[in-house]
């Protein structure tokens, strides 16, 4: 298996894992009925948390999604910005980085 392959794999992988978890915060989210004002503020202060999981999350996929498609168009590992090669080792940390370490924000 190429280097590519390996990380298309490893980045299809994380996609499945984080729309499974988004799914779980949307139905963690919809179960709230609480009567009780105290239960009810618990509930609120964990669904602020759950929903910047979720924005998080949602963030993470469209960065992976994009990484994705950089693939299948042959364009993955080199930089968007200066199209220099990106190190394997950032990739290794950010498998869906699109920019190489002298171009990262």
């Amino acid at each position: 298996m190429t280097a590519t392959a390996t990380r298309k794999a490893q980045l299809q992988a994380r996609l499945d894992d984080l729309s499974h978890r988004l799914a779980s915060i949307d139905i963690e989210l919809d179960a709230h009925n609480s009567k009780d004002w105290e239960e009810l503020a618990t509930e609120r202060e964990s669904d602020e948390v759950l929903e910047g999981m979720g924005n998080s999350g949602k963030q993470e996929i469209r960065m992976i999604e994009a990484a994705l498609k950089r693939i299948d168009a042959g364009e993955y590992g080199f930089c968007v910005t200066c199209g220099a090669k990106i190190a394997d080792a950032r990739l290794d940390v950010l498998p869906y980085t699109p920019f190489c370490s002298q171009c990262a924000p």
